[in-house]
């Protein structure tokens, strides 16, 4: 059974149509990458699977269940790609929170390895939210779903805002996840991430699902030394 199936999605906002009959499948266990340029709709699909927006045609599940069903979504953590805390909470009261609303019983020892492994220091935590850099409330928003206890984890541009090492170091935390059968479905811009920590991609251009495979294959198809040059092969169409 697959984690996610949407068959045929279509999503339209007036006239304009940003979904068009979109078929994706994630495996259990499985880490997806979602890629496309800003604005090409990625976010948008990430919406219609937690029936955030709703779906002009087609269908999605998850784990055989409609995505309608709040019951399908209940073992699910989302991080959506503008990510901003009620501002009056500090770092810790938004973990607590995030917590409960999880239904997570984590003890302290677990939260405390799981920020320290983010660089998310006491100090830090004591600040009230609107008191952050971009990159902290990012790490934030991360530690909260890594927190979780679910088994997927649904990312919008989950290193947005993040340095250098803030993205190695998260990177660290989703290599432990995946050793614990996690799925994680992800989108970015970022290729080199995609490439580096993704099982399977797709690419999302122009409405469509150009491509859906292994970062190996999609190299091999669109004849790139990386995925980013294949990228480009695939969406200026110079590699049937």
């Amino acid at each position: 059974m697959m984690m996610i199936k949407c068959q045929q999605v279509v999503k339209r906002f007036a006239s304009k149509t940003v979904l068009d009959k979109v078929d994706l499948e994630i495996k259990p266990g499985e880490f997806f990458g979602l890629v496309g340029m800003n604005g090409c709709g990625k976010s948008t699909l990430i919406k219609t699977v937690l029936d955030l927006i709703g779906i002009d045609g087609g269908s999605i599940s998850i784990q055989g269940r409609s995505h309608r069903m709040v019951s399908s979504r209940e073992n699910i953590a989302y991080l959506p790609d503008r990510f901003s805390p009620p501002a009056h909470l500090r770092g810790r009261d938004f973990i607590q929170y995030m917590l409960r609303l999880h239904g997570s019983d984590r003890d302290q020892q677990r939260i405390d390895d799981i920020l320290d492994g983010l660089e998310l220091d006491k100090s830090v935590m004591q600040e009230s939210v609107n008191k952050l850099s971009k990159g902290m409330t990012q790490k934030l928003g991360l530690a909260s779903c890594l927190l979780s206890g679910k088994s997927l984890l649904i990312l919008d541009e989950p290193m947005s805002g993040l340095d250098p090492r803030a993205r190695v170091l998260f990177k660290k935390q989703l290599a432990k996840l995946k050793q614990q059968g996690a799925t994680v479905f992800f989108s970015s811009h970022v290729l080199a991430d995609v490439e580096e920590m993704a099982d399977t991609m797709a690419v999302l251009h122009n409405s469509r699902i150009y491509f859906s495979g292994s970062p190996e294959s999609f190299k091999q198809r669109y004849q790139g030394e990386n995925v980013e040059q294949a990228y480009m092969n695939c969406i200026e169409n110079k590699v049937a």
